[in-house]
């Protein structure tokens, strides 16, 4: 959540960085009206209290002098004045409320150095590596080749459940097996322990994170249960040190997992509708990092490392993005997109997203550490690495041979 004190202290130059991210102008007043209203009353509550304490400090006086009488009377003014505060009180907690609900709804702050931009054409390309395959045929796409081997079966996804949705079979499905295997034991060797999370989570999770409010229309959401399919493995990675203070954080708390993830893609209809690239349900070895804000940056540079190391480990064409603001995610403070070439499309396309959303999910979830007597936020990163679907497309496109059938790379041979 944003820090509102920061916001109230600073609100001209927060806002326009929110601004920069999509938060609408109207929302943004209706949060300056309640920081008004709320020093309105605070100004008054505040005269209120010192009124009270003065007259406090007469009844004392009186009575030592044996004015009964007239101490009576002001401590009745007193009482009238302790009505009149508690009135305040009230009503300071009611635009408190106000506040910490809207709040839930503001996205992150965009670091200083995140380009401002207004979609994914503002993003900036910070490097390519690997050389894009040259073919001297005529490449298709994953999913003609799909259908040609008998690895992807469209239809039956759609009878078991709806369009996109997706069987894989005979290769493909181990080729996911082996992706998945393959990322655990890479980003094990980075030093991410292996955790293994439900995939359904409830709503106080789902919060902490930032799914919800905001993106509840994106969810999958379990009929007259407080439980919702995970998005991604980074809500109850991170979920797992919510309400909690870490005794203990000079090394950073790192994790990866393996799990499905669960999306309506509410905003994407008519984008992608043939193949895998955009499905309901996917798979996605996800990372999850949890530092002293001081070691946030220099987790953040290894998390991309590692994500781009296993493609370069796969041989995989691809290029390293910085997210402009209006494209940065909902939580994310910075973010470096990893994009894969795809030959059919003659293009880019992401693959990964590592983000660092400084104390922004910390203060959702209270995620705390000891720095000697004081509990302080942490900061919580993500990142996709990789996910798995993708880069099944990746290598069914990448490998493919002149006579439609698909060569497994190097790194993947021993998982088959």
């Amino acid at each position: 959540m944003i820090d509102l004190k920061l916001l109230e202290r600073d609100f001209e130059n927060i806002a326009s960085k929110l601004k920069t991210k999509g938060v609408k102008e109207e929302d943004l007043k209706e949060i300056k009206k309640l920081f008004e209203e709320k020093k309105e009353i605070q100004t008054v509550f505040e005269k209120y209290q010192a009124k009270r304490n003065s007259l406090s400090k007469e009844i004392g006086l009186l009575m030592r002098e044996g004015k009964k009488d007239e101490a009576e009377t002001i401590k009745t003014k007193v009482n009238d004045i302790k009505v009149k505060i508690e009135e305040l009180n009230e009503k300071l907690k009611k635009i408190e409320e106000k506040l910490n609900q809207k709040a839930l709804s503001i996205p992150n702050i965009p670091d200083s150095d995140v380009p401002v931009g207004k979609d994914e054409d503002d993003n900036v390309e910070i490097k390519r590596v690997g050389e894009i395959p040259v073919f001297d045929f005529e490449v298709k796409s994953h999913d003609e080749l799909g259908e040609e081997l008998n690895w992807l079966d469209f239809k039956a996804g759609v009878k078991l459940a709806k369009s996109r949705f997706t069987v894989l079979k005979s290769e493909a499905a181990r080729l996911e097996r082996a992706l998945i295997n393959f990322f655990l034991e890479h980003n094990r060797s980075y030093g991410f322990e292996e955790v293994y999370v439900p995939f359904l989570v409830n709503s106080q999770t789902m919060t902490a994170t930032g799914q919800l409010p905001k993106f509840k229309d994106d969810l999958f959401k379990i009929e007259d249960e407080d439980l919702y399919l995970i998005p991604t493995a980074e809500v109850p990675l991170t979920n797992l040190f919510r309400d909690e203070i870490i005794a203990d954080l000079n090394e950073p708390v790192k994790l990866t997992a393996y799990t499905p993830c669960f999306r309506k893609e509410a905003g994407s209809y008519g984008k992608d509708t043939k193949g895998i690239i955009r499905q309901h349900q996917f798979d996605k070895v996800e990372l999850v990092a949890i530092t002293k804000p001081e070691d946030s940056d220099k987790m953040f540079d290894e998390m991309v490392e590692c994500a781009s190391n296993a493609l370069e480990k796969l041989g995989l064409a691809y290029r390293q993005l910085m997210l402009c603001t209006g494209d940065l995610g909902f939580s994310a403070a910075k973010t470096i997109d990893l994009e894969v070439w795809i030959p059919s499309q003659n293009r880019y396309r992401e693959i990964s997203s590592v983000s660092n959303t400084r104390d922004f999910q910390a203060r959702r979830g209270k995620i705390r550490y000891k720095d000697g007597k004081k509990n302080r936020l942490v900061h919580t990163l993500n990142g996709s690495s990789l996910a798995v679907g993708r880069t099944l497309v990746a290598i069914m496109e990448n490998y493919q041979t002149k006579d439609g059938k698909i060569k497994i790379p190097e790194v993947l041979q021993k998982y088959i």
